[in-house]
């Protein structure tokens, strides 16, 4: 079946020389296309391009998609730390105008400097990085597998929810047709009753013939027979899709929307309130089944 928008996974481990704690979470809200963004420690920055293509391989195709992956060093290994000496001086020679022009006591001291991170960068060799990509990767494999686990657990239950509110509507249009079919059935009576009554108080005489074509214009105006054939296989088209495993939220929503326009124009042919107040049942259920449409990807 399909699967959820809306879903969360979260994994941690040690890496394999337990150097490295790594955590990954991922998570995700409606959305009509895939908006991937990946939040991740400063050192392992280099990472997010390679986030976002393992995320979208992993069959993820819709929705606003939050990652959050946590490295702490629990042990340094084949790093190096280099000094942006330019951008120190420029940030002592600020340090030192802030002091002079507020006349500040002169506290500039190396911890007060090298409290600024940003004078500092981590150089890692390419082997490691490459390591420790594949540490990351192991950990987040975890955390997309309990996602999918819980977006395919979701896209279940609303794939469940979706066919028993069709369900509802196709057992009130198996109703209307019946009652559509009485309404036409009895017209003709009912019409020859009204105009006989009308031309006897103008004194005026009628056609059996001219009652015939008359109802036979009302049977041709109030007949649904193709509405309900539409709707019907609306129906079945809607179960294939809710049962296939490829992503196909906006073929429902496409979907659904021919249905309602069906829906809408046997209501407006139905002459009979009790046809008009399914008419309205229907819409809401399908109503419905567009609110969930929209969590599934």
């Amino acid at each position: 079946m399909l699967k959820s928008m809306t879903a969360f996974g979260r994994a941690r481990k040690l890496s394999s020389d337990n150097s490295l704690d790594i955590t990954a979470e991922i998570k995700s809200v409606n959305s009509r296309y895939l908006d991937c963004t990946v939040k991740i420690s400063r050192m392992y920055s280099f990472l997010e391009e390679k986030v976002k293509a393992y995320i979208a391989e992993s069959g993820i195709t819709r929705g606003k998609v939050e990652i959050y992956i946590g490295v702490d060093v629990l042990e340094q290994k084949g790093v190096e730390i280099l000094l942006d000496t330019e951008a120190a001086k420029a940030y002592i020679a600020c340090l030192e105008q802030l002091r002079d022009t507020f006349d500040l006591k002169d506290d500039i001291t190396v911890m007060k400097v090298a409290s600024n991170r940003d004078l500092f960068a981590t150089k890692k060799p390419e082997d490691d990085m490459e390591r420790d990509w594949a540490e990351i990767k192991a950990v987040l494999s975890e955390a997309v597998a309990a996602y999918n686990e819980m977006r395919a657990n979701e896209g279940a239950n609303l794939c469940v929810d979706i066919l028993k509110k069709a369900d509802v509507i196709k057992a009130n249009a198996d109703k209307i047709k019946t009652l559509s079919e009485a309404d036409i059935a009895a017209y003709p009576a009912k019409l020859e009753q009204r105009i006989r009554q009308l031309l006897k108080d103008f004194d005026v005489e009628t056609t059996e013939q001219r009652i015939l074509t008359e109802a036979a214009i009302f049977a041709d105006k109030a007949a649904i027979d193709e509405e309900l054939v539409r709707l019907s296989s609306h129906f079945g088209v809607l179960r294939e899709i809710v049962n296939s495993n490829e992503a196909a939220g906006r073929k429902l929503d496409f979907l659904v929307q021919e249905i309602n326009r069906e829906i809408n124009t046997i209501g407006s042919k139905a002459g009979n309130t009790e046809i008009a107040h399914l008419v309205v049942d229907m819409k809401t259920e399908l109503e419905k089944i567009r609110e969930q449409i929209q969590n599934l990807e």
